[in-house]
């Protein structure tokens, strides 16, 4: 069972809740086999001062000070070197074209991760279905962006979320991978019986990651051609799971007759995820005694800083865990 840590970045007063993630006794190279220790686990964004990604960083770069002794090490390791990849398609009749000209974009992102990275593709409109499940297969994953439309049909995109997030259920559990949902659509949810806010909860007790691509719907709004709206929580499962919100194109852009070329979107997310690692701390038995401990983690490198939970970046961050006693581990 996860069990809850509330987690404080002091450095930037924010105050969030991180389920504790086990690390796992290994056989082979995948690190999937029995848990054993506690590891607290969660991605952060790292960039030198020109605000570029940096690459090449291990744990010796890291300089972590703990007073209190309740952590036993830290773990630490690039966030993109394998990478579980769901597209989230929107099957409205209005997207189906402009989805599947983006085909061979959106698979370049996926092939530029490892070997040992899969992708999948779900489709929804009114209801949700897994067009491939994860997969390294290329040829079946394209295929899965050529669809008919679903015209004149209600849309559940938050029921669509919620069950991108319980794919990733399918996958073993691998401590280096990150999850990511990829959803396309405009953005518009008229059916879901799921709540925005227990999708953005799910997603972050299973560490999986939303970078949302609104394909926007336009309307007259006091004499001009705006963006329709979308519904209240659509950003928000990309900014509150850890991804990114990206705006396709303006009124004036909707008027001109040119393609549409979700490259440069693919392209960001692909950069921002190899600006991510993953950093860890194994947490101790002697943590578990009720009081409130502080330790922080410091980058050695002159001019490289680093966010946690999308906050400011920082050289350093502060952190804090309150665990009761008595907590049992997972045998």
């Amino acid at each position: 069972m996860l069990r809850c840590i509330a987690l404080a970045l002091l450095l930037v007063c924010l105050h969030v809740t991180a389920p504790v993630t086990f690390a796992q006794q290994t056989s082979d190279d995948d690190e999937v086999v029995r848990v054993n220790t506690d590891l607290l686990l969660f991605p952060i964004r790292i960039r030198d001062k020109k605000g570029q990604a940096v690459s090449g960083l291990t744990e010796q770069d890291l300089l972590l000070k703990d007073q209190d002794q309740v952590t036993t090490g830290l773990y630490f390791s690039p966030g993109a070197d394998r990478v579980a990849l769901l597209f989230a398609l929107d099957q409205s009749g209005s997207l189906r074209e402009i989805i599947s000209q983006q085909q061979e974009a959106a698979l370049a992102l996926f092939s530029r991760f490892g070997e040992r990275s899969s992708v999948a593709v779900l489709r929804f409109s009114d209801t949700s279905s897994l067009a491939v499940p994860f997969t390294k297969d290329l040829p079946a994953a394209r295929d899965a962006f050529n669809f008919y439309a679903a015209p004149n049909q209600r849309t559940a995109l938050f029921d669509a979320a919620a069950k991108s997030v319980k794919t990733f259920d399918d996958l073993p559990r691998v401590r280096t991978e990150r999850r990511i949902v990829v959803l396309i659509s405009d953005g518009l949810d008229t059916r879901s019986r799921t709540s925005p806010d227990s999708v953005i909860n799910a997603a972050l007790e299973k560490r999986v990651s939303f970078y949302v691509i609104h394909l926007p719907l336009f309307e007259p709004r006091d004499g001009r051609l705006s963006v329709r709206r979308p519904t209240k929580g659509f950003k928000e499962l990309a900014e509150k799971t850890g991804g990114k919100y990206f705006l396709v194109g303006d009124a004036k852009s909707a008027l001109a007759p040119k393609q549409n070329d979700l490259t440069p979107i693919f392209q960001a997310i692909e950069e921002d995820l190899k600006s991510q690692y993953l950093l860890g701390f194994y947490i101790s038995e002697s943590s578990r005694d009720n009081r409130k401990h502080v330790f922080s983690v410091t980058m050695k490198p002159d001019g490289v800083e680093y966010s946690v939970g999308g906050k400011r970046y920082s050289r350093t961050q502060k952190f804090m865990i309150n665990l009761p006693p008595g907590t049992k581990q997972l045998p």
